[in-house]
């Protein structure tokens, strides 16, 4: 059986490496960069530069630890190569990954001619692959409202952030979604003033609000001007400034702007339609359970899928594609469920949660328990000098089940993990209480939600 893929991404890079591991030929086409440029030119560089003013706040209370010292200042061209450093060192691992697995790597850019047919534009010409199967997993790019014209100097997208050319003095961040609030948190850290515009009357509208104002308390604390209710609808570029124009009236002046008002599905010119296979109006590729498309054996997965755009959910879609070419609707496996999809901000404290929140929970009707804890009570949190922050179990207390969580605090994108595990395997809060965890460490917060 024939396997091609177009794109490289988390999607692409999980579904040629395990189908291949089920003896299935594999091509991956990608023209950019194994392991995509949404995940190695866009998420892993900010979360490079994040974990960098993370050593800065680090420093900043070694003072509550009974340490003094001069405060690092940072090296932009030290940070811009280490930057540069990671790309390569996970690309070049990739590759050797996928070349050891016997996957045919093809540069240039892949696209539908039927149904069955898949052409690769190289630099050495066109290549064409007939496939018993195909996987659309060709990602994203940030989205431009037509108010804005980025440069790539002082109108930034998200991708032209990094490496960082300059620190900005000040930057203004537009969208106060997750990846908004995690460039305030970026930028801020490595010292620049930032202004966020939140066109609601509170930051991450999705999320828990007890959550969004944890880390508006933080945003407050560190300096961080909230523009609360107020909608960007121009950005106008002068000589060395910014002009932001909200639809309140206000205007703020930096030496930056920063947009963070989503993405927009990589799908045009891939041949879709000659291939028969529908794409929506906002240009994502509806898909079943399995992330087959209208057409039986064309795939979609990642962000071109509508589902959740994360890199995780990419790569379980890209696990299930492979296993279902291979096996058909015989493999006993689980469907994937998206609402159990836990997802992490890296901000500081660092955000994460899983499965059902309060405010779905009461817009449904139903019954529920909450339980919260604050790191302040566990010996860890007062050892690392960082008590901020709290754990909150959500269950249902008829049964005892584990229906989702939330986590505010250090390290809250590995301890979402325990939380997710139980949501997913449906385990009781009393399967969390009796288990034995190490101490000190933060996950202690978790046994004490559950008991």
């Amino acid at each position: 059986m024939g396997f091609v893929i177009i794109g490289a991404g988390p999607a692409g890079m999980q579904a040629a490496t395990h189908a291949a591991r089920l003896g299935i030929d594999v091509v991956l086409i990608e023209a950019e960069v194994l392991g995509g440029a949404a995940n190695l030119r866009d998420c892993i560089p900010s979360k490079t530069m994040i974990a960098t003013g993370g050593a800065l706040s680090s420093v900043s209370r070694m003072g509550g630890m009974g340490l003094s010292g001069a405060r690092a200042e940072v090296d932009l061209a030290a940070l811009a190569e280490r930057v540069r450093d990671i790309e390569a060192r996970l690309e070049a691992a990739n590759t050797e990954l996928l070349t050891r697995q016997g996957v045919e790597l093809v540069h240039g850019y892949g696209r539908l001619a039927g149904p069955h047919e898949v052409v690769a534009d190289t630099l050495e010409g066109e290549r064409v692959f007939e496939a018993d199967a195909v996987l659309v997993g060709t990602g994203s790019r940030p989205r431009v409202p037509a108010w804005a014209e980025p440069d790539g100097d002082r109108v930034l997208t998200t991708r032209d952030a990094y490496p960082p050319k300059a620190l900005p003095e000040h930057l203004v961040v537009v969208g106060s979604g997750v990846t908004g609030v995690e460039f305030v948190h970026m930028f801020r850290s490595l010292g620049s003033e930032v202004t966020l515009v939140v066109s609601r009357q509170h930051v991450l509208p999705t999320k828990d609000a007890e959550v969004a104002a944890a880390l508006e308390e933080t945003f407050a604390q560190r300096g961080v001007h909230l523009l609360k209710g107020a909608r960007a609808e121009a950005v106008v570029r002068t000589d060395d400034k910014v002009h932001v124009s909200c639809n309140d009236g206000r205007l703020v002046e930096a030496s930056h702007a920063l947009l963070a008002v989503g993405a927009v599905p990589n799908t045009a010119q891939l041949g879709l339609e000659q291939a028969g296979v529908v794409v929506d109006a906002g240009g994502t590729i509806p898909i079943n359970q399995h992330c087959q498309t209208n057409v039986p054996h064309i795939y979609a997965a990642g962000d071109v899928s509508g589902k959740l755009p994360l890199a995780s959910v990419a790569s379980m879609q890209g696990r299930k594609v492979a296993e279902h070419i291979a096996f058909g609707h015989t493999v006993a496996h689980r469907h994937l469920t998206y609402d159990r999809a836990p997802s992490a901000i890296f901000t500081e404290p660092e955000i994460a949660d899983v499965g059902l929140a309060e405010v779905e929970a009461f817009a449904e009707g139903r019954k529920i328990r909450v339980t919260k804890v604050p790191f302040a009570s566990t010996a860890k949190a007062l050892i690392e000098n960082d008590p901020r922050g709290f754990v909150k179990i959500i269950s249902d207390p008829a049964t005892g089940v584990v229906l989702g969580g939330s986590i505010v605090g250090e390290s809250a994108a590995e301890l979402i993990s325990v939380v997710a595990l139980a949501v997913t395997a449906e385990l009781r809060v009393a399967d969390i209480a009796e288990s034995m965890f190490v101490h000190p460490t933060l996950a202690e917060a978790l046994a004490e939600a559950a008991e």
